[in-house]
């Protein structure tokens, strides 16, 4: 954990994690050097994670206008540096210009903008997801879940999977970490149908052969400390 106070704050509300395993051997060349695949039982994970962020703020000044509130779909694996365990994200897609701007500002990390749709109703929650950058392929993802109203007893798979409290980005030449803080996850089963999914298409995971690991969570409080250089 970084040593100096935290920087930024969020919510993350309505949180799904959708795990799929994959070939070690088809995720390394995505991954930057000086970072290392994480692996369980010498398999690679792939996680699909869509939420609602709120409430984003910098230490000691109010919501920020325009991003504090949008609609996130990441892509990431885990990777291993210097002995920590952490994530490296292949692409974060928001429904927020400004969100997306602010946070791919030099190459920081890679966001980009989709349009998105959020809806909890009486038989579930449904979302989905349209990649709307040019010059990219169309990556969408739509789901329909209802939630398992039994607190999850985490095996240890899940906890790797799932407790994670650091980040990797590499926008330059240097590789940086980004520590995250926030308590650990209450998480829920879900039972539902990915109706359609195009993401990450280069990684060459079978999203539709086999059904995910998912866990859902309703909200979570956490922040973010300054960047650290891996020198």
């Amino acid at each position: 954990m970084a040593a100096e106070p935290w920087v930024m704050t969020q919510a993350w509300r309505d949180l799904l994690f959708l795990h799929w395993p994959a070939d070690p051997g088809k995720i390394r060349r995505y991954i930057p050097d000086g970072l290392e695949l994480d692996l369980y039982d010498n398999q690679a994970w792939i996680g699909i994670v869509p939420f609602r962020a709120e409430e984003t703020r910098l230490r000691f000044l109010p919501p920020i206008p325009g991003p504090a509130n949008f609609l996130e779909i990441n892509v990431r694996t885990y990777v291993r540096c210097k002995g920590r365990s952490g994530v490296y994200f292949f692409s974060l897609d928001a429904n927020s210009k400004s969100a997306v701007e602010l946070a791919s500002f030099s190459g920081f990390l890679p966001y980009r903008h989709a349009a998105m749709s959020l809806k909890k109703k009486s038989n579930g929650i449904f979302f989905e997801s349209r990649l709307t950058e040019k010059e990219v392929p169309k990556e969408k993802i739509s789901m329909n879940y209802r939630i398992i109203p039994y607190p999850v007893v985490s095996s240890p798979l899940e906890k790797w999977l799932t407790e994670r409290y650091c980040l990797w980005t590499k926008p330059g030449k240097r590789l940086l970490r980004v520590d995250i803080a926030h308590d650990p996850w209450n998480l829920k089963y879900v039972k539902g149908e990915i109706t359609g999914n195009t993401m990450a298409p280069y990684l060459g995971v079978d999203f539709r052969g086999q059904k995910p690991i998912a866990h859902y969570s309703e909200m979570k409080k956490v922040r973010f400390f300054a960047p650290v250089p891996e020198t």
